[in-house]
């Protein structure tokens, strides 16, 4: 078990770890990124690998919107909301889109 702190490594000797939650500092719903970099015994590092784990409500439903990074001028391309889901079991049943603008 370990209690994670932004931008500070926590290290271990095994391949798992168990993140640890206080209960007077839950992870906030949304996105939160983890990182593993892995070390071998001639002290040589990997290149980091990161995660998203989406922390969800259990009532409302979660959004989750994939999309590519990158879409070349004047190409089309696709939003995909079919990970989102609902936690407390319910079915999503409408996909609201919107354009926020430039960067």
């Amino acid at each position: 078990m370990a209690e994670f702190i932004i931008n500070q490594e926590v290290k271990t000797e095994t391949p798992t770890v168990e993140v640890t939650i206080s209960p007077n500092a839950p992870l906030p719903l949304g996105r939160h990124t983890f990182r593993l970099v892995v070390v071998d015994d001639s002290g040589n590092t990997s290149v980091p690998d990161d995660v998203v784990v989406i922390v969800a409500d259990q009532e409302n439903p979660t959004a989750v919107l994939s999309a590519p990074r990158t879409a070349g001028l004047g190409q089309s391309f696709t939003l995909n909301g079919e990970r989102s889901f609902d936690a407390g079991g319910g079915r999503i049943t409408t996909y609201l889109w919107t354009y926020l603008g430039q960067g």
